[in-house]
């Protein structure tokens, strides 16, 4: 199947990005949208608190939606300068390589938050010219769902949500 043929699904792809903005104000890290076709990022963190640091985290968000995808993201080496951290969203909205119906293959979205190193590690040019980061035969448990969203809030420094004592 060539790109021109592939499914475009407009509607799911942007939902990753809230997904991902709502997990992370979940965890009390202040997150904003990007605006649209910004080159780079799609969502820029903060400390909730102002008054405690001034500093930003830039967040590139990929997303794949077939729960059959071969785990590999495609990201641009000259994209590498743009972000700070890459949440790559696995949707798992469905089966779309293997020959059962769609909707057996729905499950639960998978987030994992790489950090810039991590990807510019990782990242490779495939023989058909793409630029894509492979995690197939990765072990990826340390940057997964809130795993990974806690690397985000220790660069802000932002604590887990509790009462003070």
């Amino acid at each position: 199947m060539g790109n021109r043929d592939a499914l475009r699904l407009p509607v799911v792809s942007h939902g990753a990005e809230y997904l991902a903005m709502g997990y992370l104000m979940r965890r009390n890290i202040l997150t904003y949208k990007a605006p649209p076709n910004n080159e780079g990022y799609d969502l820029i963190a903060i400390h909730p608190d102002p008054k405690r640091s001034g500093k930003q985290i830039r967040i590139q968000v990929k997303s794949r939606y077939q729960t059959d995808c071969d785990r590999a993201f495609p990201v641009k080496d000259k994209s590498f300068n743009a972000f700070d951290y890459l949440i790559i969203v696995f949707l798992n909205i469905g089966y779309f390589y293997k020959k059962r119906p769609s909707i057996e293959g729905m499950k639960e979205p998978e987030f994992y938050t790489l950090s810039n190193e991590f990807v510019r590690i990782n990242h490779n040019i495939v023989d058909s010219g793409w630029q894509k980061v492979k995690t197939k035969n990765l072990n990826m448990e340390e940057y997964k769902n809130e795993k990974g969203f806690e690397l985000i809030a220790e660069e802000l420094n932002i604590d887990y949500p509790s009462r003070e004592k």
